[in-house]
C-alpha cells in the first residue's frame, strides 16, 4: 500500500501532466480557430464579438448628458449623479444659487 506521500506526489505529477496537457489543448484549438477564421475570411462581427447592426446596445461611450449648467469659466455640468464639481460646490458656499448657472433653453 502507498504512503499518503507517494499518493500526494502521484496526484502532483498527475495535475502537472494535465495541466501540461490542457494549454497543448488550448493551443491546438486557438490554431485551428484561426485557421479557420483565415480560411473563411470571417470578422469580429461574424463571431458575434462585436456590436453591429440597429437593436445592439454598443458597449463604448454612453450618450452625452445634456448641459443643464455652466461655471463662470465655461465649465460644462448635467446637474446628474454623483459629486458635484469643484465650481459648483465653490459657488454654493458663496451662497450663490444653482439658477444662477442654468443654462437658457434655445
Amino acid at each position: 500500500m502507498a504512503t499518503y506521500l507517494e499518493l500526494k506526489a502521484q496526484a502532483e505529477k498527475l495535475l502537472a501532466e494535465a495541466e501540461s496537457m490542457r494549454e497543448k489543448e488550448i493551443g491546438d484549438a486557438i490554431s485551428d480557430i484561426k485557421e479557420k477564421i483565415r480560411l473563411y475570411g470571417l470578422t469580429a462581427q461574424d463571431l458575434g464579438l462585436a456590436p453591429s447592426g440597429p437593436g445592439r446596445a454598443s458597449k463604448g461611450k454612453s450618450a452625452q448628458a445634456v448641459i443643464k449648467y455652466r461655471g463662470p469659466n465655461g465649465e460644462a455640468w448635467s446637474g446628474g449623479r454623483g459629486r458635484k464639481p469643484q465650481w459648483v460646490t465653490k459657488a454654493l458656499k458663496e451662497g450663490r444659487s444653482l439658477e444662477e448657472f442654468a443654462v437658457k433653453p434655445r
